[in-house]
């Protein structure tokens, strides 16, 4: 395949949506399948919707996810500016040329003109129709045109959209498009504060930068008719990139399209990185901060319109970009179920080594003011690695190795202890316990066995003691595995503290 240029374009107007990552990363695996390159560009044209932040925002989601640009805003290379602001002098030549060759025109029309017009008709556009009678240059002569200008009259500049055609788009996902352009306006290319909409930005930035493929989200599939007219009024058409549009993400229910109001009412992420936004209702917890590893929201969001045609679900990216194709991409919306995000999350920490756990895993410990050794830390992930589903639960589900409980399952132990006479019977395990030279997994469990036996007891009349008393939980990893980790001093002193407990509620 030729040499493949690809773009991911947001617009930086808050926190980058899921389906960004999802856009991003199909353009990604492209690239790097046939060893193209994706950029980033920055398309911040509408300067009304800025919002501060945002930009790096874009950056680090993208550097945390693993799709990491060759080329673009703060990447560097030969095609920049990457962000459409810095960008302003190009697309006013280009907005010039469509009226130069007659495929634009000014038009003065006042907002109060325009909203008389809309009055007056409630299915009014600017088009074939309307312009003929509308404040632009079209309908006036060269000279009145050129003082119009000069006196400095507020003006934009519209695509002049041809009448009575057929606009055919060979979409990579969705086969032929057809388009009637009687059905289109005359869109704005250039605004009254001199910065391009987003359509001739698009198009502009995408010839200059050369851009060979446009893969991007459904939404824009009827903006591609404007796009492909633009190209034909340049005389690019012959060298358009190639379009796809991607599927929808559906909500999880599968009813509707995914939105960010959907995280917070649901309680699932559904962007990349928290954003801390003016208001607690603008403000969303992301993937990251949710506890998942982002190889495994990268995997999750792979299978979210395409299917490799396999039974493979795991995928390394270099697996995933060697398996991609747009053609597997599909037509229909794609649920988000965030259950089968966990499922992926899951299946990648089981996977991951005790080291990586650990390095991981710290942050979320010591946040809660605790500093284990490398050590302790590793294995302690070890031994939970199989038992949690997000980073988050190896603190959630695992805090007691790091301090003392502080509610205990009472249902047990009013099963299990008798006061008084249950202290006596145990006391002398924790003394045979103390003795031991070698505190290890078998030392414990041979002793706690031996001590079971000599007593007359059943295991099932001693463990559950041990791990409430240890632990406040009958879940967790394996009683004699975390003796050996927490150390006898410390199974020594959480186990007459529970003694104390237990008394009072047996």
């Amino acid at each position: 395949m030729e040499n493949i240029r690809v773009r991911f374009a947001p617009s930086p107007t808050g926190a980058l949506h899921i389906g960004g990552i999802r856009t991003a990363l199909y353009n990604y695996l492209l690239a790097k399948k046939y060893g193209g390159t994706f950029i980033l560009r920055i398309e911040d044209t509408d300067q009304t919707r800025f919002v501060p932040g945002a930009e790096d925002y874009i950056i680090e989601a993208l550097h945390w996810a693993g799709i990491v640009p060759g080329e673009g805003q703060s990447f560097g290379g030969e095609y920049g500016p990457y962000r459409q602001s810095d960008r302003k002098a190009i697309y006013q030549e280009y907005a010039k040329k469509l009226v130069e060759n007659g495929q634009g025109y000014y038009a003065f029309d006042t907002a109060e003109e325009l909203d008389a017009a809309r009055q007056a008709d409630d299915t009014f556009k600017y088009d074939y129709k309307s312009r003929v009678r509308l404040n632009n240059s079209l309908n006036l002569s060269a000279a009145e045109v050129q003082q119009r200008l000069d006196s400095g009259i507020p003006y934009v500049i519209r695509l002049k959209v041809p009448e009575g055609e057929t606009v055919h788009i060979q979409d990579m996902v969705r086969g032929e498009v057809n388009f009637q352009s009687n059905e289109l306006d005359d869109k704005v290319m250039l605004k009254g504060d001199g910065m391009p909409t987003y359509h001739l930005a698009n198009v502009v930035d995408d010839r200059l930068m050369k851009i060979t493929h446009v893969i991007r989200g459904e939404e824009w599939l009827p903006s591609t008719a404007h796009h492909v007219l633009l190209y034909r009024a340049f005389g690019w058409e012959a060298e358009m990139p190639r379009f796809a549009h991607l599927p929808l993400i559906l909500k999880p229910d599968g009813k509707g399209k995914l939105s960010k109001r959907d995280g917070t009412r649901l309680g699932i992420p559904v962007f990349p990185l928290s954003w801390k936004g003016e208001t607690p209702e603008d403000s969303f917890v992301g993937f990251r901060e949710a506890g998942f590893d982002p190889r495994a929201m990268v995997n999750f969001m792979a299978f979210m319109g395409w299917n490799p045609g396999t039974e493979q679900e795991i995928f390394s990216m270099n697996e995933l970009a060697e398996a991609f194709s747009v053609e597997k991409i599909g037509k229909s919306g794609a649920r988000f179920d965030i259950e089968k995000a966990r499922w992926f999350n899951q299946q990648y920490i089981m996977a991951s080594s005790e080291e990586e756990l650990a390095k991981t895993v710290r942050p979320i410990i010591e946040a809660q003011g605790h500093r284990p050794t490398e050590a302790y830390l590793r294995s302690f992930v070890g031994m939970m690695k199989e038992r949690v589903v997000l980073f988050s639960d190896f603190w959630t589900n695992g805090a007691y190795f790091f301090e003392d409980f502080a509610v205990f399952d009472e249902v047990t132990i009013r099963k299990k202890w008798k006061a008084n006479d249950s202290r006596a019977t145990f006391i002398p395990l924790l003394e045979q316990l103390d003795a031991l030279i070698d505190y290890n997994s078998s030392a414990v469990q041979a002793c706690v066995e031996g001590f079971t036996n000599s007593a007359g007891l059943k295991f099932g009349d001693v463990l559950p003691i041990l791990r409430v008393g240890l632990t406040g939980t009958m879940k967790g990893p394996a009683v004699f595995d975390m003796m050996a980790l927490l150390g006898k001093a410390e199974c020594r002193r959480r186990m007459e503290r529970a003694f104390d407990l237990f008394d009072q509620v047996s």
